[in-house]
């Protein structure tokens, strides 16, 4: 599946740049597709963390001990779970190591948390407490909200640090 998609984003890179009548390099083809792929692990990342996100918070609305903070509960549970699930693709599929260079793995999973950690959790929980306590938006809407800053962001932050 990954191949195909490969191949279908070089194909429209390359129709565009010849729309444009701009030369269509192949560092420019390699961070188009990363870039694409990347977009797709984040959407499937984004939709677990959000389904998690539902299903501890109806659960845990069901006890009066995290009352004020279940959504705060919550989301974290839903961002250490779509974290692992982001390290793991994004290992496999989207910053894969070239050839004849190793990755020493935990090192970078600590790095992907700490830059999920920014965005994901500390961003993330600023943005809900705004959304949610300050502005009155629903529990459930606010995380969608919180996607505008924090994906351009956790790209740049992968690309640059924890993946290099």
């Amino acid at each position: 599946m990954w191949k195909i998609i490969e191949e279908v984003v070089c194909f429209c890179l390359r129709l565009v740049c010849k729309l444009c009548r701009k030369e269509c390099t192949e560092e420019m083809q390699t961070v188009f597709v990363q870039f694409v792929k990347f977009g797709i692990v984040g959407i499937s990342n984004t939709l677990i963390s959000y389904f998690i996100y539902v299903i501890m918070l109806f659960f845990f609305q069901s006890f009066t001990l995290l009352e004020n903070y279940d959504y705060l509960a919550a989301q974290l549970i839903g961002f250490v779970l779509s974290v692992l699930w982001s390290f793991y693709w994004n290992n496999k599929v989207v910053f894969k190591q070239n050839s004849g260079s190793k990755r020493i793995l935990w090192k970078t999973l600590l790095k992907t948390f700490a830059a999920y950690s920014f965005t994901g959790l500390f961003l993330n929980s600023v943005l809900l407490i705004l959304w949610v306590q300050v502005l009155g938006v629903s529990e459930y809407v606010a995380p969608v909200f919180n996607l505008l800053f924090s994906v351009p962001l956790n790209f740049l932050i992968n690309k640059f640090w924890a993946f290099r």
